[in-house]
């Protein structure tokens, strides 16, 4: 039944011939089927992807509208090597190639393991990176394996690529479109969007494009009440019920301005801006029902971000020179219930008993969270690059990228007695405020040598040096960490600031920004703490052309993340993991250009990868966790059946696992242990996350009709099962994620300029999973027999948008 709805599509799109008129079909005959050529930069030079040794996978102008996307949810689904977790917020973490062991999306976390570049400017977060609404964009690029030489720290299991359309000089381009959709069960959003291409003279475009988008909310915040066991106190979120409360609202636009400067040179400034607001939650919690939560305090996310970008080009010679600069600022603010946090711990160690107000009396101990935060980074690449037809060619360089980042949790219980909240800062329990840098310099080359006309081997390198640092506060109050029988922690909080200054009197501890004081200290004595590291990365290839349409190669690469200081600063710093690639490949084409087939056979070594989890206080804490191991392969497959009739298909194979035991804890210098007689995930303990399968299949059939061209498109993803940590009691408790199968429909008409298109997205309204997590440690929110509406414990799931109906309206000049 699963294979009915896209084989009839195809069908339909078929059968349709037969409505063309005599004079259309003998129009259609005279058009060859061909597959159009694409261009890539993924080495930092313009090139035919069929020529390029890497495995990529890339959706084009025509390939992102046709299949309606605008966000990352809607082409991440289409690129066989690419995973992600989704969290509460809605914000998604990229994984390539099944180089995942969960929990990295957190703002204090270790970098990603996925580059994220808009154009040439590196817009990769710890926390999370940018992501731009998707119009007006050349082509989206994944590039899958280690791609470190090139692209250095967090491209380590590969790099996505956004390229933006740029300003024309030779002529006038203008394009709107808009779009209504609804959700099945939930509410209904739109879509606006419009891009203007302005010649200013011979020599200078300006291009603008604009954006507002308002995507509706699924998710029921419903009634619920709950009763803290300690204190017996009941409370309810009445006044939060609503019906698809997760809605948000993104606008944004860009702007470009090129010049050409004389024959050979060009400058091309740029800015981007983008704000999204979201409401509500993403997840629901199976128990309160499907797509329904119970959320007792407001829940709200805003992220803003500018970025500005200036681009040189030119020529020395015959050699090509790039400079690339960028600025981004990025400010977020979000309030979250942490209301399970409070019940959990309470039901499990009687937490509530230290929940009372100045009287005396018990309060309700459940918690919310307030975050704010600001982030700059700063990036400089300067290259140069010989002439790609001379028989040795190389590319090199030097990278500069300075990262900034303040961090301002507070956690808060309403009416909290004033002996235990943090000095300056009412009704707080905790507070963490902090500032992270992280700033990497490196050269890299590669270089490249054709034997013969058929054989040519590349060598690359990356030597860098990275420097992270963390400074400020993070803790309780004295009084709060010093209740009970238990002495204040002098490691953390400000039990930690009358240590370090030598005086239990706030008024005699210098502030950190509003903070008590700072205490985060190196082992040499002085305030904040730093990591620095270098190293080299390598890679070869080799490449031989069978004839002019198809290669094979085979490569060598190294990729790496860059270590860091753990946000609980009384921890050990984690150390750099590194990820190195051995892959055979090939990239063919056949039948004059009618079909192409590309893959990749490939085997990874992941050495000391970084590890995430949800610590003491629900902290991030990140350890080295041993070695582990990826097989896979991965092949796309493009065929232009006749004109009208474009077929596409792309599958990834992968066993990932571990090599090494997971002992959950490291040695005195952060080298992960493992020999234990109770490993947290033994040997052979698969990744999470990825699949062992992930597969697309897409099929577009346009014809003429009476001057007017309709269409037809159907598409399947299909993602195997999934599993939700790497540790085995905490995979447990939370389960595995099942496979799932989604399929889109579209059908529309265009004629000359514009297109009108309806569209259905998941179209059998699938409940595919794409995270499941708990408010606090899994162990706790997840603990079993205690509370009996949750026999399992508390476990969310984040799903994908159920099926939505949507019509869309385009015109270009």
């Amino acid at each position: 039944m699963s294979r009915l709805p896209l084989t009839a599509a195809i069908y339909m799109a078929l059968s349709t011939a037969a409505l063309a008129s005599p004079d259309d079909q003998a129009a259609t005959e005279d058009k060859k089927a061909v597959l159009d050529t694409v261009t890539v930069t993924a080495q930092k030079r313009t090139e035919n992807l069929q020529e390029v040794p890497i495995s990529i996978q890339v959706l084009g102008t025509q390939k992102l509208t046709e299949m309606n996307v605008n966000d990352f949810d809607d082409y991440a689904k289409l690129l066989p090597s690419l995973s992600y977790t989704q969290g509460e917020g809605g914000g998604s973490d990229p994984y390539i190639r099944g180089v995942v062991s969960g929990g990295d999306g957190n703002h204090s976390g270790p970098s990603p393991s996925v580059g994220i570049y808009l154009d040439e400017q590196p817009v990769t977060g710890v926390g999370g990176s940018i992501e731009p609404h998707i119009y007006d964009i050349e082509r989206v690029e994944a590039l899958a394996g280690p791609q470190g030489t090139l692209y250095g720290a967090s491209s380590q299991s590969g790099t996505i690529k956004i390229i933006t359309n740029k300003p024309d000089s030779s002529s006038f381009a203008a394009g709107y479109a808009f779009e209504v959709n609804s959700i099945s069960g939930g509410g209904d959003g739109h879509v606006a969007e419009g891009f203007l291409n302005l010649p200013l003279s011979d020599v200078a475009a300006l291009r603008v494009v604009g954006w507002d988008k308002r995507e509706a909310g699924w998710i029921d915040n419903v009634y619920n009440e709950r009763t803290f066991p300690t204190s017996g106190i009941t409370m309810n979120n009445a006044d939060l019920v609503e019906e698809n409360y997760n809605d948000s609202h993104t606008t944004g636009a860009r702007a470009a301005l090129k010049v050409d400067l004389g024959e050979n040179w060009s400058i091309m400034p740029s800015i981007m801006t983008q704000k999204e607001t979201t409401n509500g939650s993403f997840a629901f919690d199976p128990v309160v029902g499907d797509l329904n939560i119970s959320r007792y305090y407001p829940e709200s996310l805003e992220d803003k971000f500018t970025q500005v970008a200036l681009t040189v080009t030119g020529k020395i010679g015959n050699f090509d020179l790039v400079y690339a600069f960028s600025t981004l600022d990025r400010d977020g603010k979000a309030e979250s219930d942490y209301n399970d946090y409070g019940f959990w711990y309470d039901v499990v160690s009687g937490y509530g008993a230290y929940a009372y107000d100045n009287n005396g009396d018990y309060i309700n101990p459940s918690q919310i969270t307030l975050s704010e935060g600001h982030q700059t980074k700063r990036s400089h690449e300067l290259r140069i690059s010989s002439p790609q037809d001379e028989r040795f060619r190389f590319i090199g360089g030097y990278f500069q990228i300075d990262q900034y980042r303040d961090i301002q949790e507070r956690y808060m219980i309403a009416d909290w007695y004033d002996g235990y909240e943090v000095t300056g800062w009412e009704d707080t329990i905790w507070l963490t405020k902090q500032d992270r840098r992280d700033s990497e310099q490196a050269v890299f080359g590669e270089f490249s040598f054709d034997f013969t006309d058929k054989l040519t081997a590349t060598a690359g390198f990356r030597y860098f040096e990275n420097d992270n640092s963390l400074r400020g506060f993070f803790g309780f109050s004295r009084g709060f960490s010093s209740q009970g029988s238990k002495p204040g922690n002098q490691r953390y909080g400000e039990a930690g600031c009358a240590f370090v200054w030598g005086s239990t009197n706030p008024a005699n501890w210098p502030k950190f920004n509003g903070a008590p004081c700072e205490f985060i200290r190196d082992p040499d004595g002085s305030l904040g703490k730093t990591t620095k590291e270098n190293g080299t990365l390598g890679k070869f290839n080799v490449t031989y052309k069978l004839d002019d349409t198809k290669l094979i190669y085979g490569t060598w690469s190294e990729g790496y993340r860059p270590g860091g200081i753990n946000r609980r600063a009384t921890l050990p710093p984690y150390q750099a993991d590194y990820l190195t690639n051995w892959e055979l490949g090939w990239k063919t084409s056949w039948m004059d250009n009618r079909l192409t087939f590309n893959g990749a056979l490939f085997r990874q070594e992941w050495e000391d990868f970084q590890f995430t989890i949800l610590g003491q206080n629900g902290l991030t804490e990140i350890k080295n966790a041993n070695q582990a191991r990826i097989d896979g392969l991965e092949m796309d497959v493009n065929f232009a059946a006749t004109y009208n009739l474009q077929l596409s298909a792309g599958v990834a194979f992968y066993d990932a696992k571990l090599t090494e035991n997971y002992c959950g804890f490291t040695d005195d210098d952060g080298n992960p242990v493992t020999d234990c007689a109770d490993p947290e995930a033994p040997t052979g303990t698969r990744l999470p996350v990825t699949a062992d399968f992930k597969g697309n299949l897409n099929a577009r059939y346009t014809f003429d009709w009476n001057g007017y061209e309709p269409f037809i498109q159907g598409s399947v993803v299909y993602e195997g099962r999934r599993t939700s940590d790497l540790r085995i009691i905490e995979r447990e408790i939370l389960g595995d994620m099942p496979s799932y199968t989604m399929f889109d429909l579209s059908a529309g008409i265009r004629k000359d300029s514009w297109t009108l298109n309806l569209y259905v997205k998941n179209l059998f309204d699938e409940r595919a999973e794409f995270n499941r997590f708990t408010m606090c440690a899994v162990t706790v929110c997840g603990a079993s027999g205690l509370v009996p509406e949750y026999p399992d414990g508390q476990v969310y799931t984040v799903a994908a948008q159920p099926r939505t109906i949507g019509l869309r309206f385009s015109q270009e000049f």
